[in-house]
C-alpha cells in the first residue's frame, strides 16, 4: 500500500512540473528579465551639448485677473476689400486689472500666441448677432493689437450656442463693472472740483483795503481827475 501511494505522489509532481503548452517568447523573456535589458541599458550619462537657462517671459497679464477664458475664431472686416478676413483661432480672455479695475479683451492665436485682438471693454459697446447666427457676435472697438490704436469691426464665432452665450454674459457683466466704476470716478471728480472751488488761500486779501494794508501801499483813488 505504501508503494502505491508513493507512485501517485510522484506522478502528481511530474504532471505539475511538465507544461502542457510550450512557453511563448514573451514568457521566456519574462523568465529571464536580465537577458536583454541589461545589455541595452549601459548606464552611460551623456552631457548636453548646449545648456539652456530658464528664461522668465512677461506676458503683460501678471497683474490681471481672468474673468473669462474660452476658445473662438476671430474675423476682422476689411474695409478696402469689403470682406471678412480671418485673424486666427485661439483663446479669448476678459482680463481685469487688479489695481485700476479696468477690463480688456485679449485674444491670442493658439500656436503662435500672436495677439489678434486687444481692446478695452467699454460700456457703449454693443454685441450683435452676425447674419442671424446664434454662435457669432459682431462689435466695433478701438483695437490696439497691431501696436496702433484704430477702429475695427470684429466678428467672433464660437463652437456652440452655449459658448457664445457664455461670452455674451461675461462681456455684459464686464460692461456693468466698467459702467459703475465710471460713474464713481465722475462723482469723485465732481466732488473734487467742488472742493477746489470752495478752497481759498489762507491769508488772501479779501478787498483792496486789506491788500493795501498787507503790502503797505495806499489804496488808489478811483475818483475822476
Amino acid at each position: 500500500m505504501a508503494a502505491v501511494v508513493e507512485e501517485k505522489d510522484v506522478s502528481g509532481v511530474e504532471e505539475k512540473a511538465t507544461p502542457s503548452v510550450a512557453p511563448t517568447a514573451a514568457e521566456e523573456t519574462a523568465e529571464e528579465p536580465g537577458k536583454h535589458g541589461d545589455e541595452e541599458d549601459t548606464g552611460a550619462q551623456i552631457a548636453p551639448i548646449v545648456k539652456l537657462e530658464e528664461v522668465v517671459i512677461s506676458t503683460g497679464e501678471e497683474n490681471e485677473d481672468v474673468l473669462l477664458d474660452i476658445k473662438a475664431k476671430l474675423y476682422r472686416f476689411d474695409k478696402e476689400g469689403t470682406q471678412w478676413k480671418e485673424r486666427g483661432v485661439g483663446q479669448v480672455k476678459l482680463l481685469e486689472h487688479k489695481q485700476t479695475k479696468k477690463i480688456r479683451l485679449l485674444m491670442r492665436q493658439s500656436r503662435t500666441l500672436k495677439i489678434c485682438a486687444n481692446h478695452m471693454v467699454l460700456a457703449s459697446t454693443t454685441l450683435q448677432e452676425h447674419a442671424g447666427s446664434d454662435k457669432s457676435w459682431v462689435w466695433h472697438a478701438p483695437d490696439y493689437s497691431d501696436g496702433t490704436l484704430k477702429e475695427e469691426l470684429f466678428c467672433m464665432r464660437f463652437g456652440s450656442i452655449e459658448s457664445a452665450q457664455k461670452f455674451k454674459d461675461a462681456f455684459e457683466a464686464a460692461q456693468e463693472k466698467v459702467s459703475v466704476k465710471s460713474e464713481k470716478d465722475e462723482e469723485a471728480a465732481d466732488e473734487t472740483a467742488g472742493l477746489l472751488d470752495n478752497l481759498k488761500v489762507e491769508g488772501e486779501p479779501k478787498d483792496e483795503a486789506e491788500a493795501a494794508a498787507v503790502t503797505g501801499n495806499e489804496v488808489p483813488d478811483h475818483k475822476d481827475d
